[in-house]
């Protein structure tokens, strides 16, 4: 446990040398999972406020259904659409990698306190497009920053979209 809180604290530290090694380590993709998990789960709570459980749990689901079209997304354009010549991912290991940089979503539990939903929701999407940035670039042996933003800004966007759905649908867009 000690080492999963660490690689999660790691991860929002926004460290490079998280992610080559959360690549290899096939043990850490529960962990990666458990992120993703506890980062849908304070989306959830962030956009509950005034929704009580039925919120939380649409909310928690919400989150996990837009973090898994950005890996996708970002899988198919990355190592399918546009690789480079030395890049090697598995789905396994764009989990791991971009489950552990979902880290700073779980910032979105702020969501919950009076007038910072919005805010809350705002830091966490930018603050997890730079963890993901840096896990792309740095576990699938990308040369280039702006290549890896490339990949990872259109699963972004759409992982956006839907949070900012849900923010609307439950009347919270503050």
């Amino acid at each position: 446990m000690a080492q999963f809180i660490a690689r999660i604290i790691r991860a929002a530290k926004l460290e490079p040398r998280l992610y080559d090694e959360v690549k290899s380590d096939t043990d850490a993709t529960w962990q990666g999972v458990g992120v993703v998990l506890l980062s849908s789960l304070a989306a959830g709570i962030g956009s509950s406020r005034h929704t009580g459980l039925g919120g939380l749990v649409v909310g928690g689901l919400v989150a996990l259904i837009a973090w898994y079209f950005w890996a996708f997304l970002t899988y198919l354009i990355g190592a399918k659409l546009f690789p480079m010549s030395q890049t090697s991912v598995s789905h396994r290991e764009v989990w791991r990698t971009l489950g552990f940089a979902s880290a700073p979503g779980v910032l979105r539990v702020f969501g919950a306190a009076p007038g910072c939903t919005g805010a809350a929701f705002l830091v966490a999407a930018v603050w997890m497009l730079i963890a993901a940035v840096i896990a792309v670039r740095q576990a699938w042996d990308y040369t280039s920053t702006v290549r890896a933003l490339g990949v990872c800004l259109p699963g972004w966007f759409v992982h956006v979209f839907l949070l900012l759905f849900l923010l609307l649908l439950l009347g919270q867009g503050e």
